[in-house]
């Protein structure tokens, strides 16, 4: 299938042309025609798919199509965090580049004059606006945002707003649109409080459903038995002097860890920074424009980046502690071999979190290759699960053998 099978407009093939999209994806072939109809949509597909172009091209289609001013806001686009918004916005800007349709992102952590932006554009009128749930919420309370002549409400990310707490903050904000309005929910997971919302806020949606909770097949995946003493030293050892690897995000399940991480890599001389929600918004944005313009070798994250933000041509992700969500595991993977190219991602497993980690084995439905430490870091944890009550339960892939080295017990 083929774009200009969709009959889009004129100006939106332009956009897509200029942005070098020859094909659509599974869930653009599926999503784009029914959001042209105005449809209701709840779309369930995993990181990486092409879900926003699924529903922003359509979108800009339709109002090409309807024509009018630009004196009321058309669109509503909400997302879980301010980099998702910020991608988004920057996506509408890409594909609209020669149509002409305004948009504007807005989210907390800006200064003063951002503010103002935001509140000219929910006061006077924007085509779309992209925003995070709390930060839209301020400007509601305030009493100067026009909403009542939206068509679309598009809610991204669904899963993870939920996750996150922002179902009464979305509940709210759905209190101000006209009940007569197209609502499109996109979703890389479909849990049941997802189809609550949907049956809530959505008439006779068209499902469609392209989730696959394992990583692309084209991720190589490995995974090493480690002390958390050793895991800095074999980070060293896996990136020291490896050129090929241009782009390495980490994932740290705590700030606290994100930021020792940081300060430990930099002392071993990498070319490397972290994100997390400590940072100033500005601050944020730079670290992760150096990342995606190869300025910054090294990204260490918190979850905050493991789904929604646009990063291509990741060559290695790190997992430091294991995911305590199956899910998010996947989510993290996703991050690498995006677009059909390949990528390795690599999971650190210190003895408490065996358990969880074959929860993830279980949840893909594969065996995660285990790899022996390097001789130079001593010996690993063995691969065991300690039962209560009761002795251990003694998982030994067929994969993944500790070498007997000189003065181990066997």
């Amino acid at each position: 299938m083929k774009f200009t099978d969709f009959h889009l407009h004129d100006d939106v093939m332009e956009g897509i042309d200029a942005i070098g999209y020859e094909k659509p994806t599974p869930v653009q072939e599926m999503a784009i025609q029914p959001i042209i109809e105005n449809k209701d949509v709840i779309a369930c597909a995993q990181t990486g798919t092409g879900k926003t172009a699924a529903y922003v091209l359509p979108l800009l289609h339709n109002i090409l199509s309807e024509g009018g001013n630009h004196d009321k806001i058309k669109a509503l686009i909400i997302s879980p965090t301010r980099e998702l918004a910020i991608q988004i916005d920057q996506q509408l800007e890409g594909f609209s580049y020669f149509a002409g349709v305004s948009s504007v992102a807005v989210y907390g952590g800006g200064t003063g004059t951002a503010f103002n932006i935001e509140r000219k554009a929910l006061a006077e009128g924007a085509d779309v606006i992209v925003a995070t749930p709390g930060r839209l919420i301020s400007h509601l309370n305030m009493g100067y945002v026009k909403l009542d002549k939206l068509n679309t409400l598009i809610l991204d990310e669904a899963d993870r707003m939920l996750d996150m707490g922002f179902l009464p903050d979305i509940q709210k904000i759905i209190s101000f649109l006209p009940r007569k309005r197209q609502t499109l929910m996109f979703s890389a997971t479909m849990p049941q409080d997802i189809r609550k919302l949907a049956r809530n806020v959505m008439d006779k949606p068209i499902e469609i459903n392209l989730a696959v909770s394992k990583p692309a097949e084209n991720v190589l995946q490995a995974a090493y038995l480690v002390f958390d003493k050793q895991k800095n030293k074999l980070i060293k050892t896996l990136i020291e002097g490896k050129k090929e690897l241009k782009s390495i995000l980490i994932f740290s399940a705590t700030k606290a860890g994100v930021k020792d991480l940081e300060h430990d890599l930099k002392k071993m001389k990498f070319n490397v920074k972290a994100i997390h929600s400590d940072l100033e918004q500005d601050v944020r944005k730079e670290v992760l424009q150096d990342f995606k313009n190869r300025k910054t070798q090294i990204l260490v994250a918190t979850d905050i980046v493991s789904r929604g933000i646009d990063i291509d041509n990741i060559s290695l992700i790190i997992n430091y502690n294991v995911p305590q969500d199956a899910e998010d595991y996947v989510h993290r993977v996703g991050r690498t071999a995006r677009a059909e190219k390949t990528g390795v991602a690599i999971t650190l497993i210190n003895q408490k979190e065996i358990r969880s980690f074959k929860r993830i084995e279980e949840f893909i439905g594969n065996e995660i290759q285990k790899l022996p430490l390097p001789e130079h870091l001593g010996d690993a944890p063995a691969y065991e699960i300690k039962r209560r009550p009761g002795g251990n339960r003694k998982y030994k892939p067929s994969n993944f053998r500790h070498k007997k080295r000189p003065g181990r017990k066997s």
